[in-house]
C-alpha cells in the first residue's frame, strides 16, 4: 500500500507543479483538467501526510524509549507511542477506504424508472408515493428533477415514470435504490380493511454521454402519436409523442409529457442512452467475473431491495437487515440515513475483500 501512496503522492507535486506552468495556466482546458486530477487524489495525499507525521513522531518515541534511562521521561514516551499507534491504525483504515476503487458513475446525473408491479391500481399508486419520496429528497439535497415521461391511472397512480435528477454526486446516492420495492398496507378501495401487498420496479441508470454511446440512426425506429392522459389542451390533438426502438437490442423508449415532438424525441434518446449505458456496463462486469453482486445488492431489477409497511410505520431494507420505524418520514424524502447505511455496508464488503 505504502509503494501505492507514494506514487499517489508524487503525481499530485506533479500536478501542482504543472498548473504552475505559464503552459498550463494559460490553457483553461488543460488548466481544468489537472486541477480536477489533483482535487481527486487531495484528500488521499492529505491522509497521508499526517500519517507520514505520525510515523515520524512514533519513531521518535521509540527512540526515547531505547535511550533513556529517567522513569518519568519513559513512562510519558511509552503513553505517546501508545496513543500514536492508535492513531496510526485509524489514519491506516482510513486510507484503504480512501483508496478503495470509485464508481466511475458517481458524479453522473441519473435516470430514475419506476413502474407498477403486482398489485394493480394500489401498485399505481406506490409507484407515486415513490416518486414523491424520491422528489422531497431531491429538494432536500437541492438537486434539479425533471419528469421525462409518464403513463398515470385512474386513481391518481402512475403505471410508470420516467424521470432525471441533476446535481452533484446524484448517482452515487441514488444507486442504491435500483430493485424491487414492496408495500403493504391497506388500500383506500379496501372495504374489508384487509393488508395488501404490492410492488414497483426502481431502475436507476446514470446519465450517458454521446461520447459514450454511440447510436447508428440506422438502428433507430421512431414512431410518432398521439398523446394520452394529463397534458393540456394539445394531448389527442397533435403527434407529439415518441416512441424510438434500438432495433440491434429490441429496447423501447418512449415518452409523452411534452408537446413537442422534438422535445419527446430528444428525451426518448437521453433514455434510450442512459439504458444501452447500463447495458455495456452490465456485460462488461459480468465478464470480468461471474458474481458481480456484492453483500449490498447489484441494483438487479429482479432483486427484492425494500419493504414499505405501512400499518407498523416500519421500513426494511433486505440487503443490509436494516428495520427502521420511520416510515412517515421516509416517504416524505427522509432517506438519506438508509442511503449511508446502504454506502457503510458496500465499503465494508469491499476493504472485506482486499483483506
Amino acid at each position: 500500500m505504502r509503494e501505492k501512496l507514494l506514487a499517489i503522492a508524487e503525481k499530485s507535486e506533479r500536478l501542482t507543479e504543472s498548473m504552475s506552468t505559464q503552459e498550463v495556466a494559460s490553457d483553461p482546458d488543460a488548466y481544468r483538467k489537472c486541477a480536477k486530477a489533483h482535487s481527486e487524489i487531495a484528500d488521499v495525499v492529505s491522509c497521508f501526510r499526517r500519517y507520514e507525521g505520525q510515523e515520524r513522531h512514533l519513531n521518535e518515541a521509540e527512540h526515547v524509549l531505547s535511550t533513556e534511562k529517567d522513569p518519568e521521561m519513559l513512562e510519558l514516551a511509552q503513553e505517546e507511542r501508545d496513543q500514536l499507534r492508535a492513531s496510526l491504525s485509524e489514519l491506516e483504515q482510513e486510507l484503504k477506504v480512501l483508496l478503495l476503487p470509485t464508481d466511475p458513475n458517481d458524479e453522473k446525473n441519473t435516470i430514475v424508472e419506476i413502474r407498477a408491479g403486482t398489485g394493480g391500481e394500489e401498485a399505481g399508486l406506490f409507484v407515486a408515493d415513490l416518486f414523491r419520496m424520491y422528489s422531497r429528497f431531491s429538494e432536500l439535497k437541492g438537486w434539479k428533477l425533471e419528469v421525462l415521461n409518464s403513463s398515470p391511472t385512474n386513481l391518481g397512480g402512475y403505471k410508470e415514470i420516467t424521470f432525471q435528477v441533476s446535481g452533484t454526486r446524484v448517482f452515487s446516492q441514488l444507486k442504491w435504490e435500483g430493485g424491487v420495492h414492496r408495500v403493504q398496507r391497506v388500500p383506500d378501495t379496501e372495504a374489508q380493511g384487509r393488508i395488501h401487498t404490492s410492488a414497483a420496479t426502481v431502475a436507476v441508470l446514470p446519465e450517458a454521454e454521446e461520447v459514450e454511446i454511440h447510436i447508428d440512426p440506422n438502428d433507430l425506429q421512431f414512431d410518432v402519436y398521439r398523446s394520452t392522459g394529463h397534458g393540456g389542451q394539445s394531448v389527442n390533438t397533435t403527434d407529439s409523442a415518441v416512441r424510438v426502438t434500438h432495433k440491434p437490442t429490441g429496447l423501447v423508449v418512449t415518452c409523452q409529457d411534452e408537446k413537442s415532438q422534438f422535445k419527446n424525441k430528444a428525451q426518448a434518446l437521453r433514455v434510450l442512452r442512459a439504458r444501452l449505458l447500463d447495458l455495456k456496463q452490465h456485460e462488461e462486469a459480468s465478464a470480468r467475473s461471474e458474481d458481480r453482486r456484492s453483500q449490498v445488492g447489484s441494483g438487479d431489477r429482479s432483486e427484492r431491495i425494500r419493504t414499505y409497511n405501512f400499518p407498523q410505520n416500519r421500513l426494511t431494507d433486505h440487503r443490509i437487515g436494516l428495520t427502521l420505524y420511520n416510515l412517515d418520514r421516509a416517504v416524505e424524502g427522509e432517506i438519506q440515513a438508509i442511503i449511508d447505511a446502504l454506502s457503510a455496508a458496500d465499503r465494508a464488503a469491499k476493504l472485506a475483500d482486499l483483506s
